[in-house]
């Protein structure tokens, strides 16, 4: 895993709640819930900056995406993981908006539907949920199965992307 640099973060408030946005110089390194702590993806402490770039170019287009307005998102993202979890984290930005598909079609898609286990696992450590999508991964029956955000959280996020989306109960 590469050293962290610095990081920053900005607060905003969104209809899933306030979420904590956290990125070096070089791209978004997370997306928080809030009252998250920094355990789940084992990054440092922030320091705060309301004005970083990448910061305030992810507050608009989450702003556009909320309103329907964005289904896909152009912000440069700095990961910070295992090899493993980033490539389970880099299939998630093929699952197309409205679309879900369940943790055994991402390790099909990695080539070893062994690694089934392995990917609920980088999906719980993924760091920059919303724009890396982890929401449209679902359980083999369709039924919503974990998610740092909580399932309502991701049903609201399921929802706004198919107004023809049956309400998933959970």
């Amino acid at each position: 895993m590469k050293e962290f640099k610095q990081l920053f973060f900005k607060d905003i408030q969104s209809p899933v709640g306030e979420i904590r946005l956290v990125a070096t110089d070089v791209g978004l390194t997370a997306i928080l819930w809030e009252s998250e702590d920094y355990q789940r993806t084992k990054l440092p402490i922030p320091e705060r900056d309301d004005a970083n770039p990448i910061l305030l170019q992810t507050e608009l287009q989450l702003a556009e995406y909320f309103e329907k307005k964005r289904t896909t998102f152009d912000i440069p993202l700095d990961y910070y993981g295992t090899d493993f979890q980033i490539s389970v984290w880099d299939a998630l930005l093929k699952i197309p908006y409205g679309a879900t598909k369940t943790y055994g079609d991402i390790a099909r898609l990695l080539g070893d539907i062994k690694t089934v286990r392995a990917v609920g696992g980088a999906l719980n450590k993924n760091p920059i949920s919303i724009i890396v999508p982890c929401h449209r991964v679902v359980g083999t029956s369709g039924k919503l199965v974990g998610f740092a955000g909580g399932l309502r959280n991701k049903s609201l996020l399921l929802d706004l992307e198919s107004s023809l989306r049956t309400p998933m109960l959970f």
